[in-house]
């Protein structure tokens, strides 16, 4: 029985967080093809520069105290408000410090704006602070249904306020805007559903207790943040701001594709395997069940993308992003990949091996910089290729990790995930072949989106392709009442 129900909160979470998911990314298209069209790649520059110092900023606020909430299992009111205040703290600290280092920032990217935009950017971390512990909170008790309210309502309101203010010309703005207002939203949608509300009883002592655990957390999220954002922080300092935004916007198409994955699995994964970690059987069959899944959705999706990436991108957002076409393609076939990190990292923490989380990500970002800085050389689009194909190999490292903590062989992680690889990169051959006939870029675009779909589902079936019949099941007993 506490199978079979941990099992229907698994799958109920699965399915809210796709529809969450899928519907933050369907709002993320329409935003980004209005922005696309009103601002330019300079615009997107500019922002995407400071994605690295938001992102740390962040990290070093939460410090890791969110996962390690989740871990806890029956975290009290007292857990709860330590890491509110820790939380708040190490906020306010942090912005003090990056509002005086804002002249540095722009100095290093020889872009005088950035003192003024990175300063009111930053606001976004601080106003974050006060919802992470509501949204622990939110990922403790699997209220995924919850969470995607809170999402869809923060990305309509902060799309539509960042649409008009670069319809009315504010530029680079609009996007500044549009993250601070986002958190600020979503922070309220938190607060609303959580039952739990901070004191003035502040005791630092559950935040001493979970430091051990969740320094190491930090440590990783950081390097972690660093590998995501490298590329950018790089480009930044060598290439003109108009390449950073021609590479900011393929980034965000490709980030925007793998997370509808890595969001859907990440939601419920480590909760889930928290739940289940002294069953060493049950930990097994969920791990090897998440693989499948993710595999199953990931390659399709991201592979696709790349297939239809220059169609998507004038229908989208205009030639004049052209030049972020190759840089799509190559990091859609990287974005594939990448979902499957989520599954072995969320097991990694579930077991409370933070070490090993932390020491697998640093040696990943240290082969990462070296990788970018010896192929500088020769451009933008090799040193892309060779980020892609390293976070490939890399997954190797991920899988020996779990080899130890479940004793799953590579073998069976090969069975669990090659198939739907192998399926995806036939549909696609087959498809770009049956397509190439036409230049019409409406109806190329559509007939690969429907006839790669539609191979793709053949095949699963074909095949028979358990995961698919128990999606479909899912599907028609949630329909059926």
């Amino acid at each position: 029985m506490a199978e079979q129900t941990l099992k229907e909160k698994t799958a109920r979470g699965l399915f809210w967080g796709m529809l969450n998911n899928g519907t933050m990314q369907v709002l993320n298209l329409v935003i980004g093809i209005f922005l696309g069209r009103l601002l330019t790649p300079a615009d997107y520059g500019i922002v995407g520069v400071l994605a690295i110092f938001t992102a740390i900023a962040g990290d070093l606020q939460s410090a890791g105290f969110t996962q390690a909430l989740i871990n806890i299992k029956r975290p009290t009111d007292r857990d709860y408000n330590s890491v509110f205040w820790f939380n708040v703290l190490m906020s306010v600290t942090m912005y003090v410090i990056l509002f005086l280092a804002a002249p540095l920032i722009a100095w290093y990217f020889h872009q005088p704006v950035l003192t003024d935009v990175s300063r009111f950017l930053f606001l976004a971390f601080l106003i974050s602070s006060l919802g992470i512990v509501h949204n622990a909170y939110l990922s403790k008790n699997l209220m995924v249904k919850e969470q995607a309210v809170a999402g869809v309502t923060g990305l309509i309101v902060s799309g539509s306020v960042a649409i008009l203010l670069a319809w009315k010309g504010y530029a680079y703005w609009a996007l500044a805007w549009q993250q601070v207002i986002f958190i600020s939203v979503v922070n309220l949608v938190r607060l609303h559903y959580s039952k739990w509300r901070p004191s003035l009883k502040i005791d630092f002592g559950p935040v001493r207790q979970m430091f051990p655990f969740a320094v190491k957390m930090l440590g990783t999220k950081i390097l972690t943040t660093v590998s995501q954002n490298i590329l950018t922080f790089i480009f930044g300092r060598m290439l003109p701001i108009h390449a950073v935004g021609n590479f900011s916007q393929a980034n965000k198409w490709n980030t925007m594709g793998h997370s509808l994955v890595t969001g859907t699995i990440g939601q419920v994964a480590q909760p889930v395997m928290a739940e289940i970690n002294d069953d060493m059987d049950r930990e097994v069959r969920v791990f090897r069940k998440m693989l499948r899944f993710t595999a199953f959705l990931s390659f399709p999706a991201m592979l696709g993308l790349a297939l239809v990436a220059r169609e998507f991108i004038l229908i989208t957002v205009g030639p004049k992003w052209l030049g972020c076409v190759p840089l799509l393609q190559i990091l859609c076939v990287g974005g594939a990949f990448l979902p499957l990190y989520a599954v072995y990292q969320n097991m990694v923490i579930s077991k409370g091996r933070s070490d090993i989380y932390l020491w697998c990500n640093a040696v990943q970002i240290v082969l990462q910089i070296a990788l970018v800085l010896i192929f500088a050389p020769k451009g933008i689009t090799v040193m892309v290729a060779a980020y892609t194909i390293l976070n490939i190999i890399y997954l190797l490292v991920w899988h020996w990790q779990a080899q130890k903590a479940l004793r799953i062989p590579l073998l069976d992680a090969v069975k669990d995930t090659a198939p739907f690889c192998v399926v995806a990169l036939a549909v696609m051959a087959a498809t770009w072949f049956l397509t190439s006939w036409t230049y019409y870029i409406w109806l190329l675009f559509l007939l690969r989106v429907v006839i790669a779909s539609a191979f793709y589902f053949l095949m699963m079936k074909l095949l028979g392709a358990e995961i698919l019949n128990e999606c479909l099941m899912f599907l028609k007993k949630r329909r059926g009442g």
